[in-house]
């Protein structure tokens, strides 16, 4: 039996070996010489990458607490205020989460767009957006009127639209 799991498993492994050879990863498909270009902050444009990813994941996160309190019976007004103020705390540096050689051009898994970058002016206008939307929603969930923070809410996930529309792929 253990001969046999053996067996199943040396090509299983012969073939992860091929794939980092050819300088394939099963997670992010090809490794691109660029991702470990240093950028001006620091980071590497794999981090940056990845540090963007991470700081969006956390404003889903808020996005879906303060979604789901929405449609409950009896939301959470402390669950949505916190989740509430998470938004513009995060959002408050986003233009610089997209560095030039950050794209999907830079082999690193990405739904950013090339056209952040061919518009960045547009770019950051939507950006800006999302922050004034983002203060606003977290000043109207603290006073704690659940219509009013339905509203800013709407407004909020929509200037997250009108980027996504534009800026994202598979959105």
């Amino acid at each position: 039996m253990k001969r046999c799991k053996i067996q199943i498993m040396l090509p299983v492994i012969a073939g992860l070996a091929l794939l980092s050879a050819c300088g394939q990863n099963s997670d992010t498909g090809p490794v691109s010489e660029t991702a470990s270009v240093e950028l001006p902050n620091g980071m590497t444009v794999k981090e940056q990458i990845e540090a963007r990813q991470a700081q969006l994941k956390k404003i889903g996160k808020a996005f879906k607490t303060i979604n789901d309190q929405l449609k409950a019976g009896t939301p959470d007004l402390a669950q949505i205020q916190a989740a509430a103020a998470v938004v513009p705390k995060e959002t408050a540096d986003m233009a610089d989460w997209f560095p030039e050689g950050t794209g999907p051009d830079a082999g690193v898994k990405t739904e950013a767009l090339p056209i952040i970058w061919e518009s960045k002016s547009d770019f950051n206008d939507k950006v800006a957006a999302l922050q004034d939307a983002a203060a606003k929603l977290e000043t109207v969930a603290q006073g704690g009127n659940v219509t009013e923070i339905a509203s800013a809410f709407q407004t909020t996930g929509g200037t997250c639209k009108a980027c996504h529309d534009k800026y994202r792929l598979d959105d």
